[in-house]
């Protein structure tokens, strides 16, 4: 029971710390993540918050996945999606909200603190094995579909995305392949380190490393 607490705890403040590094690379203008880019061009190019397109294109995909995967509708996803709108809408229309920065030297420290953010992000919400983001679903339902590796489908997804995110105008640039490449090795490091501290918080034994 103690466990659960603690990893509910570190997966609101996943989703905290996870939406404060995709705004911080929103707010270095130096390129965000192919799916960020997505849903900020959407936002410049038709309207509405960057959270709201968050949220409704991760419901278009839970329903895409619902049926690649021939499962049921995963409501339990809804919240991640909810959740990671709202705090992305907060940090940017609340927080943040007329912040521009020009200086490049900041600009690059925003980058990396968001790159940071986001690693350390997805490493703590991970640690509670619950509401996986829709994005990672289509990964695994494009996997079961058409047979290709996981690493080929994430690849190929992540491409059409960032096509179609280029086409409409959403931000790309140098922090979208240190995204591309440095999320993956950060997010292993992270979630390794928090699930030592988790296991310590809740007097359990460390995990194997």
């Amino acid at each position: 029971m103690k466990g659960l607490i603690y990893s509910i705890m570190f997966y609101v403040l996943g989703m905290i710390t996870l939406s404060f590094g995709v705004t911080m690379l929103i707010l270095s203008d130096l390129g965000v993540g192919a799916w960020d880019a997505l849903f900020v061009g959407l936002s410049d190019l038709i309207g509405f918050t960057v959270g709201t397109w968050i949220f409704t294109v991760g419901i278009l995909l839970i329903i895409i996945n619902k049926f690649l995967l021939r499962s049921k509708f995963d409501y339990s996803a809804i919240l991640t999606i909810f959740l990671i709108g709202v705090f992305i809408d907060f940090w940017l229309l609340v927080v943040f909200d007329g912040v521009i920065i020009t200086e490049m030297a900041a600009r690059i420290g925003l980058l990396g603190l968001g790159v940071l953010g986001m690693g350390a992000g997805i490493g703590m919400y991970l640690q509670l094995n619950f509401a996986r983001n829709p994005i990672d679903n289509l990964m695994m339902a494009v996997h079961y579909r058409t047979g290709l590796s996981l690493a080929v489908s994430k690849s190929g997804l992540e491409i059409i995305v960032l096509i179609i995110a280029f086409v409409i105008g959403g931000p790309i640039g140098i922090g979208t392949i240190i995204v591309a490449f440095g999320i993956g090795p950060l997010v292993q490091l992270f979630f390794k380190q928090f699930g030592k501290i988790k296991s310590i918080l809740a007097g359990e034994a460390e995990p194997n490393t």
